[in-house]
C-alpha cells in the first residue's frame, strides 16, 4: 500500500483524526501546538486555542464536541464560539486531555495523561447523557479507544504497558466485567498508540516508534502493516468517500533529525472499509 501526503503541515504532536461524515473532511489535532485543523480537497484551515486540545466528535455539520486539559466543550466551526459542557480534570493542572472517540450510543470516550508522563496519573471516562463518568484510573498514557462494530467491545491501552485490551459493553455501552489482555506487544517491543476499529472488526493500531500502522482481526491475529515515512505515528481513521483511506497522523516533538516528514499526515488506499464515525449525542 503506498502513501501520500495528505497534509504537509508540521505538528509537533499530531493526534486526533477524525474524518467528519456529513462535511467529508477531516479533523485532526496539533496537541503541543494547541490547534485543531481541517483539510479537505480544495483548503486546510486551522483553530488556535489558548489549551490543549486532543480529541473530537462530531455533534452536526457545523459543531465538534472537543477535550481540552480542562473540559469538553461544544465547538461551533464557523463562529468559533466555546460552550463548556463538563470539567475534565480542572483541578489537576498535570494532566491534558489525550486519545478519544465517540462510541455507537453516542457517547465520548476520553482519556488523560500526565503533562510528563506521570506514572499512572492519567484516567479514561466516558461523557455520555450529560455526565462524565470515570470507568478506569491508575493510567499512564491513554490510547487505542475504539470500538467494535455493533458496540460488543471496547478497547485502549496504556502505551507504557505495551497491552491493548479489551471490555465488553452492555446495551448502554457501560463496560461489564473487567478488561482482558486482548494483545500483547510486549515481545515485539511495540508501543500501542491511537487505533481505530474498521467495518469487519478488525483493529488498525498506530505503533509509535515503529512508523507503522499495523492491523489485526478480532481475535488479535496480525493480517496487515502499513509503513509510513516517519517514525513517531499516532493514530490513524477511516475516510474519504468511501471510507476506505485510511488517515494517520504523526509527531515531530522529539524525533530524530533525519525523519524529515516527522509531524505530517499521511493517507494511505487500502482495500478496507472503515465504520461511519458515531455522532455525540448531547
Amino acid at each position: 500500500m503506498g502513501h501520500l501526503i495528505y497534509s504537509d503541515t508540521f505538528c509537533r504532536l499530531g493526534e486526533g483524526p477524525l474524518w467528519h461524515p456529513v462535511r467529508q473532511t477531516l479533523f485532526w489535532f496539533d496537541i503541543l501546538g494547541k490547534r485543531l485543523y481541517e483539510h479537505d480537497a480544495q483548503r486546510q484551515r486551522y483553530w488556535q486555542f489558548d489549551r490543549h486540545v486532543s480529541a473530537a466528535g462530531w455533534l452536526d455539520e457545523h459543531h465538534l464536541l472537543i477535550a481540552s486539559d480542562r473540559d469538553l466543550f461544544r465547538f461551533a466551526l464557523e463562529t468559533a464560539e466555546e460552550q463548556s459542557l463538563v470539567p475534565l480534570e480542572a483541578d489537576q493542572p498535570l494532566t491534558r486531555s489525550n486519545d478519544g472517540r465517540a462510541d455507537p450510543w453516542g457517547g465520548f470516550w476520553i482519556g488523560t495523561m500526565g503533562l510528563k508522563t506521570e506514572p499512572g496519573l492519567g484516567s479514561i471516562y466516558r461523557f455520555y447523557k450529560g455526565t462524565l463518568h470515570r470507568l478506569f484510573d491508575q493510567i499512564t498514557i491513554s490510547n487505542a479507544i475504539a470500538f467494535a462494530p455493533g458496540g460488543a467491545y471496547a478497547y485502549f491501552t496504556d502505551t507504557p504497558t505495551r497491552i491493548i485490551r479489551r471490555v465488553a459493553l452492555d446495551d448502554e455501552g457501560w463496560p461489564v466485567g473487567a478488561p482482558e489482555t486482548w494483545l500483547d506487544l510486549s515481545a515485539e517491543r511495540l508501543n500501542p498508540d491511537g487505533a481505530v476499529v474498521d467495518s469487519q472488526g478488525n483493529l488498525w493500531n498506530a505503533q509509535w516508534g515503529a512508523g507503522r500502522v499495523a492491523c489485526y482481526n478480532p481475535e488479535g491475529k496480525f493480517l496487515t502493516a502499513v509503513g509510513l515515512a516517519a517514525g513517531q505515528v499516532s493514530c490513524p481513521a477511516f475516510g474519504g468517500t468511501d471510507l476506505s483511506t485510511l488517515f494517520v497522523t504523526s509527531a515531530s516533538d522529539g524525533a530524530p533529525e533525519d525523519d524529515r516528514l516527522a509531524g505530517v499526515t499521511f493517507s494511505v488506499p487500502t482495500g478496507f472499509t472503515g465504520q461511519r464515525e458515531h455522532q455525540v449525542r448531547l
